[in-house]
């Protein structure tokens, strides 16, 4: 695949960059796994330093731009230290930096890291009312225009079904599901309508063609549904969490 050869042309030049301050280069998030999307997914990159003061930076500026010109985020740049410390306020993103990532060099600095979560149901409620915030300006902006609305919801799609798995981990399913079953479990357990994330997922898969759908409609169900999770996780007990540290 044409991603897999743009990742190791950046490793190499990472190492290049970075001699021996680089620890480990990490793949994470769906290109990882299998469920990569060149349209909406992103090349998520964890890169290891042991030092990562201005000047440790300075020599790896080179590669992280030949990177961004390729039409990539710049990679997460963290020292082994700092994973350690920061997994607990960051549960969501290193509980699935554990699950799905593959190490391109180095270290395997994730497979055993220790992710606390006394934390993990706050963050969930953060950032599902945060995301729905924006999701609803954005609504509002994109106004009468059913492109705009469809790439509104297709690009935000990933970002809640992620946190519907973690909410998913919240009730006590803590196996690594697909977005598209996890979504289906939820809603059978918080009991609303699914069925405008399958259609997305369906249409962002090409499996089905949105002229087939009214996006308006599609619209309405995929709001009410983020909004149902939403009331949802903040009416669970708050010791839910602090059962499983």
């Amino acid at each position: 695949m044409v991603h897999e050869k743009l990742v190791s042309e950046f490793v190499e030049k990472m190492r290049t960059a970075a001699g021996g301050n680089l620890t480990s280069v990490i793949l994470y998030g769906s290109a990882a796994e299998g469920e990569f999307h060149p349209e909406y997914s992103d090349l998520n990159l964890l890169c290891v330093l042991q030092d990562t003061s201005f000047a440790s930076l300075s020599k790896i500026a080179g590669a992280v731009e030949w990177w961004r010109k390729k039409k990539h985020h710049p990679p997460l740049i963290l020292s082994p230290q700092e994973l350690k410390d920061t997994a607990d306020v960051f549960s969501i993103e290193f509980m699935d930096m554990k699950q799905r990532h593959r190490v391109l060099y180095g270290e395997d600095l994730l497979s055993n890291l220790d992710v606390p979560m006394h934390l993990h149901r706050s963050q969930i409620e953060y950032e599902l009312r945060e995301k729905l915030f924006l999701l609803r300006q954005h609504i509002l902006l994109a106004g009468s225009r059913d492109k705009d609305l469809w790439e509104l919801m297709l690009n935000s799609l990933s970002s809640f079904t992620t946190l519907f798995r973690h909410v998913l981990v919240e009730l006590g399913e803590p196996g690594r599901k697909h977005s598209r079953d996890a979504v289906q479990e939820l809603a059978s357990r918080m009991n609303f309508d699914s069925s405008a994330f399958v259609q997305l997922m369906d249409v962002r898969a090409k499996k089905s063609d949105r002229k087939q759908f009214r996006v308006t409609d599609v619209a309405s169900r995929y709001l009410m549904a983020i909004e149902a999770v939403t009331t949802g996780v903040d009416r669970m007990p708050k010791s839910m969490a602090s059962d499983r540290k």
